[in-house]
């Protein structure tokens, strides 16, 4: 006994009711014919590598089994007559098997999928509508009460120290009424010895 491997490609325009009975009857021929079905892998839509029949994309299917040429060719045959079949492959992977050996492999495989946990879709908690915010009343914005500006206050100088050079001394006299006076009387009298405003100066 031989181990084959069998790929289809099947029409992916129709729907999964339609492609089941392909697959069910390549079953029933394995049983039929004395062969043993290993695996049977869907791979799904897939995107060709040219056009057939029309059809850029094709939905594959590998079927694994053993058994003997008879088998393989009641499997092709069938594929050649239905039309939901596009194209179809077998390839031989030994041609003497062990089928001992093989229904172990079959077993532990199958136990290997049973032990793998089914993925569990966590259930999505409902969304809540966002809620608004309440916003507080934007309050006028208050005016802040200006002192009133307080006249400029003068800064009291300080008296002059009466330490001042002679010049401004001299100055200050020359300014002073008294001797404008003495001045006036001078002219009317008899010239008299006249103060300078130096000698004032040193008088004071």
């Amino acid at each position: 006994m031989r181990r084959y491997e069998t790929f289809v490609i099947i029409d992916p325009d129709i729907t999964q009711e339609q492609r089941e009975p392909v697959l069910e009857r390549v079953r029933e021929l394995i049983t039929q014919l004395d062969g043993l079905l290993v695996f049977e892998d869907v791979w799904g839509e897939r995107k060709l590598a040219y056009e057939i029949k029309r059809k850029a994309r094709g939905f594959y299917i590998r079927f694994d089994f053993c058994g003997l040429a008879p088998l393989v060719n009641e499997i092709e045959r069938f594929f050649r007559i239905d039309d939901r079949a596009l194209k179809y492959m077998t390839v031989v992977l030994d041609k003497d098997v062990d089928l001992v050996k093989v229904k172990e492999e079959k077993a532990a495989a199958e136990s290997q999928r049973e032990a793998e946990p089914a993925p569990q879709k966590t259930p999505q908690e409902p969304k809540s509508a966002p809620q608004e915010t309440p916003q507080e009343p934007e309050s006028a914005p208050q005016e802040t009460p200006q002192e009133p500006e307080s006249a400029p206050q003068e800064t009291p100088q300080e008296p002059k120290s009466a330490e001042l050079d002679q010049e401004q001394v001299a100055e200050k006299v020359e300014q002073e009424p008294q001797v404008e006076e003495e001045a006036k009387a001078s002219d009317t009298t008899e010239p008299a010895e006249t103060t300078t405003p130096v000698e004032k100066k040193e008088e004071a």
